[in-house]
Formats: structure tokens, C-alpha cells, sequence
């Protein structure tokens, strides 16, 4: 998914004795301009500004909410502001077209009062551009004011009947192909699929994900978390906890490793594979992309009963090192090794289980990394897929005969799944295996034989897994 980003944002520079009345809205402003101007993720850089500001409550919260919804709704508010401005957006600066998409993100999706909403955002933008650049914002916020959602939707949206790939990419804020793949995929799932259910999809795409814990075996236990306040028990997962409230990192069990924050879906691709039926033995399990971690240590508590030992390859030091800090005091017998996976210092056919969770556009996790969407492009796709063949070949020449890899990704794009899939089961020597009977406890996974989850069906983050058995 790329290398981590942390916080480079470029602070507000302070024009004479003027201090901003919300720092609330500061930081969201600060966290919009690290994501725009130095490409980093939301995820790593918002608590970074979130603390430097010493927000906390529902002043942190409101930040976070602010950045986050102005990230993800950013194509419609683009086009929003687009109609209110005499000029083509481009031709706007950056740090008051932040200052104008947070503006607008209140007015309409966040139910500010307008009077709130517009004098905080001309005193945001005041000290950011000055006072040129306040009126300026002032004028604009005036006119995206003077409209709802819904007549704003009416104004700038195309028309559903005749455009309806454009018309949800404006209304849900997903760039067209996004939409169009997106749609695909679930066409390709369910045999056919409506727009609604395209649209129900995008909508989860803008929703806040809920944080899960997992137990990880042989460390922890779900009796142990459900202990603590704001949990209950997971929906699918046998391992998970869903966390209600509060902050992952106080749980004592988070900050030893022994309990991880890990999506339900995450954990059913680590079950599923653990659970599918190989003859002879099994004591040789291989994660080939491993970082950073955390299917990798659950691997290794799942493993543990049965006396295997685990490789964790993945091929950037700082990941391999998420990884070893996962595994760290994970029981057992486990390695985390730097290496390219699609030339792993190991022998063909040494491993009874591989798993590879395979590098994608990661389309299947927009909802928690709201800036994603907007930097992927279809040619991503192509030049992910045709490694994502070669980490493939690698995998299932890793695996001896009769034993089993796992194909993931969190992307349910299908030249990232099921085509990729296709020419490895095209080449000869594997059996595809149905995942479905291996999850008894999951709803609704369609027609298989492969096994998709998606965030407005499963509650989970969109997963993709196939379960290939090498046969020759």
C-alpha cells in the first residue's frame, strides 16, 4: 500500500497579535494541508497534529470528524464550490481552497450553524491568506450557504437515470472509475447488482469505521477483552471485540502486542486459510507480504496449537520491523525476514500454508483511508496486477503439492481478484477450493467459490480471498 507517511504539514504561519477562536478547526485545516501538499496519510498524521494542538475530547473528536469528512467528501464539495466561484477551482490557491472545502463541509454535512460555520472559517482564512482572502471566502461560504444538501445535489449532480456512474461519483464523492469498478465487482459477486446497492456501498465508504480488537491466540482472550468497558463480542470473527469507545492504545493488551487492532475481515482471511484441509503434514507456514503485522500474528497464535512454525517475509525493513514488533512475544516459533517475495530465499515446495496478502489499490478500505481514493488512478491497477501475478506465481511455487495458499487482497477490484486468480488456475497445477464452508459463521457470501466481504453487507472492511491447492 505504500511506505508510511507521518506529519509534514506546513504550520499556519500567525499574522500579528490574531490567534484563531476554534484551534479545533486549526488543526483539521493543518491535517488537510499534510494529506494535499505532502501526500501523507490521515490515518498518521492527524493524531500527530491532534496532539501537538493538545486537543482533546470533543474538541479532538470534532477535528477528526472535520479532516475526515472534508477528505472524503472532497469531489462533492469540489463541485459545490465550482459553482459558487468565478473562476475555475484550479486557478484557486490551495491553502484557501482547504480553507473553502472545510467551510463547505459544515455548512452542508456537518448541520453548523451557518453563522458558526462561515465566521470561523473567514477568521481560519484570515490567518491563512489574509484579509483579501477572507472576503474572498466569506463571499464564497455566503453562496454555498444559500442552498441544502439536497438542492445542492439537484444543482451539480448528473442525472441518475442517464449518468448514473456520474451521478453517485459526484453525490458519494468517488471518482467514476472507482464507481464503475465498484460496481462491477459487486455485478460479479451477486450475478448482477442495482445502483442502490452500488450507492449503499459508497455510502459505507463515507462512514467513520468502527475500531476491532482481536484476541490473538495463545496471548490474549475475548473473555479477557470483553471485560473492559465500551466492548461486546464481534459479529463473524471467533478472535474479535468490537472497542465502542475509547482509545485503543490505553488497553494495556494493545500496548504488550498480545491483543491487536484488527478489521473482522483482516482476521476471517488469516481464519479461513488456517481452517482449509491439507493432507500430510503442517508445520511450515509462510506469510510472503506480511507487513505490518497483523494476519501474521494472528497466524502465529492459530499456528501455535499445532506446533508450526511461521516465516514473516515482507520487503521493506520498516515493515518487516511492524512485523517483528507484532510477533514479538508471540509463543511459538516464528521469523520475520526482509525479502522480495517474488524471489523468497526459501526452496520451491518448502511450506504446507502460504498466505499472501498481496499489495492493491486497497479500494476495499476507503472508509479509513479517506485520502485514498482520490490518489489511486486505473493505471495503478494495471501495475499492481501484473506483480500481484508474479507474488502469485511465487506463492504457489513456495507451497509443496497438496498444500494450500491464500490469495488476498482488500481491494475487490477484478483485475486485482478474480482475474488474477483466473490465469494462475489457467497455468495448471492448482485446484481452487470453496472458502465459503470454511466460515460457517459469516452471512451472505454469495456464490462463491471465492470469499468477498464488504462494508455495507458484512460491517467489515471489503476483502478478497481465494484458497488455491497445488496438485502438481
Amino acid at each position: 500500500m505504500g511506505e508510511d507517511r507521518g506529519h509534514h504539514s506546513r504550520p499556519v504561519q500567525w499574522r500579528g497579535d490574531r490567534r484563531p477562536t476554534d484551534p479545533s478547526r486549526l488543526a483539521a485545516y493543518d491535517i488537510l494541508r499534510a494529506v494535499q501538499a505532502d501526500e501523507a496519510y490521515a490515518n498518521l498524521v492527524a493524531p500527530q497534529v491532534i496532539a501537538e494542538a493538545e486537543l482533546h475530547g470533543r474538541d479532538a473528536a470534532f477535528t477528526t470528524t472535520l479532516a475526515y469528512g472534508t477528505l472524503r467528501r472532497r469531489g462533492f464539495l469540489d463541485a459545490v464550490l465550482a459553482a459558487c466561484v468565478d473562476r475555475p477551482l484550479a486557478e484557486v490557491d490551495e491553502p484557501v481552497l482547504d480553507v473553502l472545502r472545510l467551510g463547505a463541509q459544515q455548512l452542508l454535512f456537518l448541520r453548523t450553524p451557518p453563522h458558526a460555520a462561515v465566521g470561523e472559517t473567514v477568521q481560519l482564512a484570515r490567518l491563512v491568506g489574509g484579509e483579501s482572502r477572507s472576503r474572498f471566502v466569506n463571499a464564497v461560504l455566503r453562496k454555498v450557504g444559500r442552498h441544502d444538501l439536497d438542492e445542492w445535489v439537484e444543482i451539480v449532480a448528473p442525472d441518475a437515470g442517464t449518468d448514473p456512474v456520474g451521478h453517485l461519483a459526484v453525490v458519494q464523492s468517488h471518482p467514476r472509475w472507482i464507481v464503475q469498478a465498484l460496481h462491477d465487482s459487486l455485478s460479479s459477486w451477486r450475478g448482477s447488482a442495482s445502483w442502490a446497492d452500488t450507492e449503499d456501498l459508497l455510502t459505507a465508504d463515507n462512514e467513520n469505521a468502527s475500531v476491532t480488537l482481536v484476541a490473538r491466540p495463545g496471548r490474549g482472550t475475548v473473555d479477557d477483552l470483553l471485560e473492559l468497558p465500551h466492548t461486546h463480542a464481534g459479529r463473524w470473527s471467533p478472535y474479535a471485540v468490537a472497542l465502542e469507545g475509547g482509545a485503543p492504545g490505553e488497553i494495556a493488551g494493545v500496548r504488550s502486542g498480545d491483543v491487536g487492532v484488527q478489521d473482522e475481515g483482516s482476521q476471517l482471511v488469516a481464519i479461513a486459510l488456517a481452517r482449509a484441509e491439507i493432507d500430510g503434514p503442517d508445520t511450515a507456514w509462510l506469510d510472503m507480504a506480511a507487513g505490518p503485522g497483523g494476519k501474521a500474528a494472528l497466524l502465529a497464535g492459530l499456528g501455535l496449537e499445532r506446533g508450526a512454525t511461521l516465516l514473516a517475509v515482507d520487503r521493506t525493513h520498516h515493515r518487516a520491523g511492524l512485523v517483528a514488533q507484532a510477533l514479538g512475544r508471540a509463543p511459538g516459533h516464528h521469523l520475520v525476514v526482509t525479502a522480495d517475495g517474488t524471489q523468497g530465499p526459501w526452496r520451491p515446495g518448502s511450506f504446507d500454508r502460504v498466505l499472501l496478502d498481496a499489495p492493491c489499490t486497497g479500494l476495499g478500505v476507503l472508509r479509513r483511508r479517506p485520502e485514498s481514493r482520490w490518489r489511486r488512478t486505473p493505471e495503478d491497477v494495471a501495475e499492481l496486477a501484473a506483480l500481484q501475478r508474479r507474488l502469485l506465481a511465487s506463492a504457489l511455487a513456495a507451497v509443496r503439492v497438496g498444500g494450500v495458499v491464500g490469495y488476498a487482497t482488500c481491494s475487490p477490484h477484478l483485475a486485482e481478484t478474480t482475474e488474477v486468480v483466473a490465469d494462475a488456475v489457467a497455468r495448471g497445477g492448482v485446484e481452487r477450493l470453496d472458502v465459503r464452508p470454511l466460515l460457517p459463521e459469516v452471512d451472505d457470501l454469495g456464490d462463491g467459490p471465492d470469499l468477498r466481504l464488504w462494508p455495507h453487507v458484512h460491517g467489515t472492511d471489503g476483502m478478497y480471498l481465494a484458497l488455491l491447492r497445488r496438485t502438481d
